[in-house]
């Protein structure tokens, strides 16, 4: 796909992975619509990307924001749906479990409402996590979770076709998901990612080159394509 001239619309797409997606699209010509329940967080974004509000668990308005952008030709949800509960299964609140699978509801409704305004030879990306398929102590929710949004793309992936549907799955990224500042920031991403093959913290912009990627390759669809330092061999 030769993104410049098409339209995107990206959830998510007003802070980290998403808005580092949003500003690659727009520097290679593309129209870009960023969402998220608050996008003043956004700050200020280079010309050619519009904010709006949406959550993405609210179906009727997601709906309506859908039809007022459509037609569109790439559609990219890094919305995490809200909080992610963490630690050890047998000790978990389960009404924390049960709230962290609001970002698969989210993308559900997302690619469910999303896909009928989408371009024949569109495209959409979801965003994953390492945690999928390499479940570390205290991951339970979030392994989850990433693992059902990988099995729903794998089974919708011939439903939707000939528009492609694809996964990014991050490790650990350093994005403003993490409040943490200063040195307790610094000792926080050194210590998740000190059993890394590339011990570090990956950055959203690294993240976004793999959705960039998905985009614009067309012989792809249906697969999960992983920016995580080596989590998976660590």
């Amino acid at each position: 796909m030769d993104v410049a001239k098409k339209k995107a619309v990206i959830f998510g797409g007003t802070s980290g992975i998403g808005l580092a997606a949003a500003k690659r699209l727009v520097a290679l010509g593309a129209e870009v619509i960023a969402v998220s329940r608050n996008p003043d967080k956004a700050g200020d974004v280079p010309a050619g990307i519009t904010l709006k509000k949406c959550d993405v668990l609210d179906r009727d308005a997601l709906q309506a924001m859908l039809r007022e952008c459509a037609p569109f030709d790439i559609l990219v949800s890094a919305a995490t749906g809200g909080e992610r509960a963490i630690g050890p299964f047998l000790e978990m609140d389960m009404d924390g479990f049960k709230a962290s699978f609001d970002k698969l509801w989210g993308y559900a409704n997302v690619v469910r409402f999303g896909a009928e305004h989408l371009s024949d030879d569109g495209t959409i990306v979801l965003v994953s996590g390492a945690p999928a398929r390499k479940t570390r102590p205290g991951q339970v929710a979030i392994g989850s979770v990433g693992g059902a949004v990988e099995a729903m793309v794998r089974a919708i992936t011939a439903e939707i076709a000939p528009k492609r549907i694809n996964l990014v799955s991050p490790g650990i990224i350093d994005t403003p998901m993490v409040a943490a500042q200063g040195d307790a920031r610094a000792t926080f991403y050194s210590k998740a990612t000190g059993g890394n093959i590339i011990p570090r913290a990956g950055t959203a912009d690294e993240v976004a080159q793999g959705i960039i990627f998905l985009i614009q390759n067309d012989f792809v669809t249906g697969t999960t394509i992983d920016v995580d330092g080596g989590w998976l061999l660590s």
